[in-house]
């Protein structure tokens, strides 16, 4: 499929939320969502790093089996990231790394990587499907973020994106919110949490049990540093709210 139009208009989004996230590196507050407490240069209070959340709920994808079969790195136009995919070990924490090769300029660069719900939960739960939730991080490899200071730092700076999926509907490409947090001051990041909602199931836009790929795409954009993506503590939820059981190996 080609995302062309989604990836242009998003890139557009992502530099006036980044351009808001540097307004955010000289409020001296915390920041929601796990991240760490931005530095400003009047600041006495100390930066703490940010750790990896741990998951809350019995049916989280983990990963801390070393399983990542389920995942793949999309590329499939001329903004999209090269990279590998892997589980690592980030603080006692295991999660799915994508590994971006830098193949891409930095300020075009998307990252992807696509999940294949049908090995998570089973083809029987696919059209019960509400909600996904999951945790984003990222880290810096290189220097390259200014701080308010004019100094170049080793941090990841904004960390947005959005996501979408085919649903069953005729294989429509659906829409899930965009998401959006930083680090501005450590090399790697608290956790991000998404929620990527079907909004428009009660119509019949989700997935069904007769689909055969059913996969939800994570994109990451507006990237102001060289840096690697993470993913971790993905659980899928029904209308009810209660979490579907995964596939027992």
């Amino acid at each position: 499929m080609d995302y062309r139009k989604i990836v242009a208009s998003a890139l557009m989004f992502s530099m006036l939320t980044a351009a808001a996230g540097c307004g955010d590196e000289s409020s001296g507050s915390s920041i929601a969502d796990g991240d760490s407490v931005v530095s400003s240069a009047d600041s006495d209070e100390e930066l703490v790093p940010p750790t990896p959340v741990e998951a809350s709920d019995e049916n989280t994808v983990t990963f801390d089996d070393g399983d990542c079969s389920f995942a793949e790195v999309i590329c499939d136009d001329d903004y999209s990231a090269e990279g590998e995919i892997s589980v690592v070990e980030v603080q006692g924490n295991k999660m799915l790394k994508f590994t971006d090769s830098g193949n891409v300029e930095l300020s075009e660069r998307v990252q992807k990587i696509r999940i294949n719900a049908i090995p998570l939960i089973g083809a029987e739960n696919l059209d019960k499907v509400s909600k996904i939730e999951f945790d984003v991080y990222a880290d810096a490899t290189a220097e390259l973020l200014e701080n308010e200071d004019g100094e170049l730092v080793k941090a990841p700076g904004w960390i947005g994106g959005g996501g979408g999926t085919v649903t069953a509907d005729d294989d429509k490409w659906y829409d899930f919110s965009e998401f959006s947090g930083g680090e501005y001051n450590f090399e790697m990041s608290g956790a991000v949490h998404v929620q990527f909602k079907f909004l428009l199931a009660a119509s019949g836009q989700k997935w069904s049990a007769e689909m055969e790929d059913a996969n939800f795409l994570i994109m990451r954009w507006g990237l102001q540093n060289e840096s690697n993506m993470y993913i971790d503590n993905i659980v899928f939820y029904d209308e009810d709210g209660n979490s579907i059981p995964l596939v027992q190996n």
